[in-house]
C-alpha cells in the first residue's frame, strides 16, 4: 500500500504515517495515522472530506487485503509525526471515527 501522499478532496498533502491495530476497547479497531502538515489551514468539512475519503480509498481496501474485520476505523491526522497514546501540547490533531459497512465507511465521530 502506498504511503501517499494521496489526493484527498482538499488538496492537502497527507501521507500515511503507520496503521496500528487495537483491541484495547474491547473489540478491533483499525487506526490510520496521518501526517497532514497544512491541517490547520482545512475548515471542518474539508477535514470531514479528507477523513472519510481516506476511510473509503486507503482504509477499506487494507481491511480487504489483510482479512481484517474491525468493528471501527480510526481516522487521523497529525501536523508531524507523534508517538501513539502520548501528549502532544502545541500540536494538532484531528481524529474521526467510522463503522465500515461493505464497501463504504459510516461517520461515527468520537
Amino acid at each position: 500500500m502506498a504511503s501517499g501522499p494521496y489526493a484527498v478532496p482538499s488538496g492537502q498533502p497527507v501521507e500515511l504515517h503507520e496503521v496500528l491495530t487495537d483491541d484495547a476497547p474491547g473489540e478491533l479497531w483499525l487506526r490510520f495515522r496521518f501526517i497532514a502538515p497544512e491541517m490547520g489551514a482545512a475548515d471542518a468539512e474539508d477535514s470531514a472530506a479528507d477523513t472519510a475519503f481516506l476511510c473509503k480509498e486507503v482504509a477499506l481496501p487494507y481491511m480487504a487485503a489483510y482479512g481484517l474485520d474491525p468493528a471501527r476505523i480510526v481516522i487521523s491526522f497529525s501536523e508531524i509525526e507523534t508517538p501513539f497514546g502520548e501528549p502532544a501540547s502545541g500540536i494538532a490533531q484531528l481524529f474521526e471515527s467510522f463503522l465500515p459497512q461493505s464497501s463504504d465507511c459510516i461517520w461515527e465521530g468520537l
